[in-house]
């Protein structure tokens, strides 16, 4: 059952919403279930990683082994769903300048409300992990000119991220985000900045003329914060991509053991929902309704 709001009660475009000064938080999606449940705890816009595709679609790590129709597939799943704005992450465009451009297409139909793209080589790896490659900055404005003439619609935004700061160094990385801006994109993602300083110099460089995305990953190379700490640096966009499925692993780890050794649900009793509570959650009373509106 789609889940899309009527023209007269639409949810304001992410364009819309990035022209406001607060920032905009957006918690990682791998599902419809996941961005259902976001969703209704009032979240503005969700984030669909790469990474949350390979690890819940494959089970395996964020090392390029994604296809493009695999993630487009499940991005499909969740705007048949929800109606709030996904941001979804095209990794490196899924090859040159033109496979960029059928990326973009592909993810505009299914409901893309922004398309991120990189500067890595294909195929990429996760923005975290060690010894990362990069195209050169001309490749790269290539493929954002690409993505930008693809779009129909234009709000439609294209987000570039450059990882040139593990490979290069921050002010290369700087140098790089600027080539990136002028080619005419709609945000900047500069990956993996490692300190508060350098924050404060990326967003220094760029805050007041672009909006500017903060990826918190536990664990990872940048320093995590809060929304609004992120918002004083001068972001405008703060994703946590990963923070969902590892957090439901490691409640299916000890659920799964529980299970495995009790031989029963009843310890995580109270952490659950029950069959009604469930359905309740997803709709099923309303669906149900609906079903009989259209019995003979």
């Amino acid at each position: 059952m789609t889940n899309r709001s009527s023209p007269s009660t639409a949810t304001p475009t992410l364009k819309d919403r990035l022209r406001e000064s607060r920032p905009v938080l957006a918690p990682g999606v791998y599902d419809p279930l996941s961005a259902l449940l976001a969703e209704q705890a009032g979240f503005e816009a969700l984030y669909l990683s790469g990474g949350a595709v390979a690890y819940t679609q494959l089970g395996r790590s964020d090392v390029g082994l994604t296809t493009a129709k695999e993630a487009v597939d499940v991005l499909a799943r969740i705007t048949d769903r929800v109606s709030t704005p996904i941001i979804v992450d095209g990794d490196t465009g899924f090859g040159n300048a033109l496979n960029t451009q059928r990326t973009v297409r592909d993810f505009e139909r299914a409901g893309a409300a922004m398309i991120q793209l990189e500067d890595q080589t294909f195929p990429k790896r996760c923005g975290h992990l060690e010894n990362k490659t990069l195209v050169s900055t001309a490749e790269m404005c290539g493929k954002l000119r690409a993505a930008l003439d693809a779009r129909h619609d234009e709000n439609t935004l294209i987000m570039a991220r450059t990882d040139a700061v593990a490979v290069e160094g921050l002010d290369a990385a700087l140098e790089r985000a600027q080539a990136y801006f002028e080619c005419g994109v709609d945000a900047l993602f500069v990956e993996a900045v490692r300190t508060e300083q350098d924050m404060d110099k990326a967003c220094g460089r760029f805050a007041d003329k672009i909006p500017m995305l903060a990826n918190m990953v536990e664990g990872g190379k940048t320093p995590v914060q809060g929304v609004d700490a992120l918002a004083r640096h001068g972001y405008r966009l703060v994703i946590f991509p990963g923070g969902t499925v590892r957090f439901l692993a490691r409640q299916l780890q000890q659920y799964f053991s529980s299970l495995s050794g009790t031989g029963s649900t009843a310890a995580f009793k109270e952490q659950m929902l029950d069959f009604d509570g469930l359905n309740a959650v997803i709709g099923t009373p309303e669906l149900l309704a609906l079903g009989r509106r259209y019995e003979g």
